[in-house]
This record gives C-alpha cells, sequence and structure tokens, in this order.
C-alpha cells in the first residue's frame, strides 16, 4: 500500500531518542499510533522564529482548511504547497506540522492543505481539492512574504501522485484558471507515478477500467509541458518502488522536459519524508536537494 503510516518496528533505528514513546505505542491501534507518532516529531523541535497561521478555510463548501509556515521576515521567499500521503485514505495535515516548520525555517512558506479522501470521496475529487489549495496560495502568498511567480507543488508518497498530476494534467489547475506553467517547479518524495497494476483499495479509489487506469497514472500526462521536476526516491523503499520515480524521470527526459532525479541508498519510503523533521537542526542530502531546487530551478524547456 502507498502510504506515509509509521511502522513501530522501525521506531527504535530510524528514532532512537523517542525509544520510551515507543514503547507506550505498541498496544495502540495503527490509526492513533499514526496521530501520537506524527505529533510527537512534529514538537522535537519548538518553532522559533516562524509566523504560523493554523485552520485556514480554502474550502468553505467541503470544510477544507490549511495552515501556513512563514518565516518572520519573509519577503519574496519562495513557496511550497506540501501535500501528505497516507494511500488516498488518512492523513491529517496537523500530523505533518514538522514539514512546514523545517521548510520554514530554511526561508520558505509552507502551505500544508488538507483535501478529502475515500471512500468519502473518489479520484479525481481530492485533485480538485489540490487545485483549489494551490489556487488560493496563488492569490494569498504575498500576505505571508511569498513570491507567487515561485510557487512549488510538493507531496509524499500518494501526495506525491497528487502534485505530480497537477504539475502534469493540465485539467485541475484549468479549473481555477491556472496552468502547470504557471507552478515554479513540482518535488516528489517517493511519489506514486506509474502504480499498475493497482493494489489494496486503488481500483476503488481511481476506477478499475480503461479510463481511471488511464487517468490515474501522472507519467501518462507527461510532456515536455511541465514544470521542472525534483524527483526524490529512496532506495531501500518497499511501499513505493523506486521504479516510479526512475521511469517518470525518462518519460519527461524523452519527452524534452525537465526532470531532475535523486536516488538514495538505504533510504526507505518514510525515512525520506522525517528528513525534513531533521532537516530543521541541519541539511541531509533530500533537504539541500530540495533547497538547491527551489532556489534555482532548471530553465523550462519549451514543449
Amino acid at each position: 500500500m502507498i502510504g506515509t503510516k509509521p511502522r513501530l518496528g522501525n521506531f527504535a533505528r530510524r528514532l532512537r531518542h523517542l525509544r520510551a514513546l515507543a514503547t507506550a505505542l505498541a498496544s495502540l491501534t495503527i490509526a492513533s499510533c499514526a496521530q501520537i507518532w506524527y505529533a510527537t516529531v512534529g514538537s522535537a523541535d519548538s518553532a522559533h522564529n516562524l509566523a504560523v497561521k493554523h485552520g485556514i478555510v480554502f474550502d468553505a463548501e467541503h470544510g477544507l482548511k490549511l495552515d501556513v509556515y512563514a518565516p518572520h521576515d519573509a519577503a519574496q521567499a519562495p513557496v511550497v504547497v506540501f501535500f501528505y500521503g497516507g494511500s488516498w485514505e488518512e492523513g491529517r495535515r496537523r500530523w505533518y506540522r514538522y514539514v512546514g516548520e523545517a521548510l520554514a525555517s530554511q526561508g520558505l512558506v509552507a502551505v500544508l492543505p488538507d483535501y478529502r479522501k475515500f471512500p468519502d470521496v473518489r479520484f479525481p475529487a481530492f485533485m480538485t481539492d489540490a487545485a483549489n489549495a494551490t489556487k488560493w496560495t496563488f492569490v494569498h502568498a504575498t500576505e505571508f512574504g511569498g513570491d507567487p511567480r515561485r510557487i512549488f507543488v510538493m507531496g509524499h508518497s500518494a501526495g506525491g501522485h497528487i502534485a505530480a498530476l497537477l504539475a502534469c494534467d493540465k485539467r485541475y489547475l484549468a479549473e481555477v484558471e491556472l496552468k502547470p506553467r504557471d507552478l515554479a517547479g513540482m518535488v516528489g518524495l517517493a511519489g506514486a507515478y506509474a502504480f499498475l497494476p493497482y493494489q489494496d483499495d486503488e481500483a476503488e479509489i481511481f476506477g478499475d477500467d480503461a479510463e481511471g487506469r488511464y487517468d490515474s497514472q501522472p507519467i501518462n500526462f507527461v510532456d515536455g509541458d511541465e514544470p521542472p521536476m525534483l524527483l526524490l526516491q529512496g532506495l531501500d523503499d518497499d511501499e513505493v518502488p523506486p521504479n516510479n520515480a526512475e521511469v517518470m524521470a525518462e518519460r519527461a527526459q524523452a519527452m524534452n522536459g525537465t526532470a531532475v532525479l535523486k536516488l538514495y541508498p538505504d533510504i526507505d519510503h518514510s525515512d525520506l519524508l522525517l528528513a525534513l523533521a531533521r532537516g530543521r537542526r541541519g541539511k541531509p542530502p533530500a533537504m539541500r536537494d530540495i533547497l538547491d531546487f527551489v532556489a534555482k530551478p532548471p530553465v523550462q524547456k519549451q514543449p
């Protein structure tokens, strides 16, 4: 299953300083573990020198909200709209406040929206939510010191899939009077770009027919007219195989597009995301690569 849910068996290796908490969590359900685990990661460091605004409504009809994290002195800063993962079925933006804090502590404005999930909705409803959150960001970026000319979409796992479809399938941003090339770039962390055959609930989420199988795969919409892409992937990932990022990069290059592929040895699915948490105290490779890309994305080629 594609997701970001933590595995209890990996707590000691990944977060040695939280051993006591891991022991306490062992008897809880997976859902409860996810909530507490992410909350603990998010509160490991206090968010000094950051301006944080929680619970901004961007879609009143569906009750959807987002959080914004920005440096107090932000001025024309790059903006990242981050979509979390969770197999298109679970996750809450507050579990990922450490992502917002990490990016904002490095000088970026970070926007973390919620979106509707299965089984309440099916594809492409959450893509509409993602497009609406991105449109909100374009309209309001300057209020938080962000530069609307430098807005990036970014996501992990299923969130990487959402970000990639926004960047590659023109239909979703067109619904909010934008186009993919209005984005400065797309950053995918262990994203699902080419994940057929379906697994688990994916057939129900996307539709197990020719249209659903085609429209669900971001790789099918890479035509060279998308913004530059940064594809980050751990080579030890057994939830989203590295082949997703590799074939996505190959497709972009074949279509005269721009895709930067970064493969990390000894890094698995969750490690890649946790690098952002560690990025508040330093710059692990994934964080450095993100900052380099956002600071100076490759020049967009002409389609």
